[in-house]
């Protein structure tokens, strides 16, 4: 009895990971964090010596709602998507930045590129789209990187529309 696993597997077209930029690393943010605490805590002891002692308070809160906005920055990079592209199958896996995983598998023979660009500003959303369904993807990116996701995706799809190609052995 013949294994279906032990068939070839189909080689892959194209393949990427797709992941939020974050311009500030862990070493830049300790760094911005001491330089803001300083900087609130030497503005808090001259408000506290002119009197004004609730500032300083306050001036603690502003230092612990930039840290909050940081960290919840840094864990919605943890969201990414995933394009495989294979002769036979075009998967979109997205996972969001809590974990929440959704997929999609589509034929590449039907799916199409749908770019919305502006002269100004660049590509500014791709879409796929096939049998009426529409599927945003490269959000993460900006418009140049986008655009040359774009082209990447779109000579994929292209070579998996030729099909497979055999070269003759003489």
């Amino acid at each position: 009895m013949a294994d279906h696993n032990d068939a070839p597997a189909e080689p892959t077209l194209f393949s990427a990971i797709i992941t939020p930029h974050r311009s500030l690393g862990s070493a830049g943010f300790l760094i911005l964090m001491l330089f803001v605490c300083v900087i609130s805590f030497v503005a808090g002891l001259v408000f506290l010596m002119v009197g004004a002692w609730p500032v300083f308070g306050f001036l603690g809160l502003d230092v612990l709602l930039i840290y909050w906005a940081f960290r919840a920055s840094y864990r919605s990079a943890a969201a990414y998507e995933q394009v495989t592209v294979t002769p036979s199958e075009l998967k979109l896996r997205k996972v969001s930045a809590r974990g929440t995983v959704r997929e999609w598998t589509l034929n590449p023979v039907w799916v199409r590129l749908d770019r919305q660009a502006d002269e100004e500003f660049g590509l500014q959303r791709l879409t796929l789209v096939s049998h009426g369904n529409r599927l945003s993807i490269a959000g993460f990116l900006a418009p140049a990187e986008r655009e040359s996701f774009a082209a990447a995706l779109a000579a994929a799809l292209g070579e998996a529309r030729r099909g497979p190609t055999r070269s003759v052995v003489e």
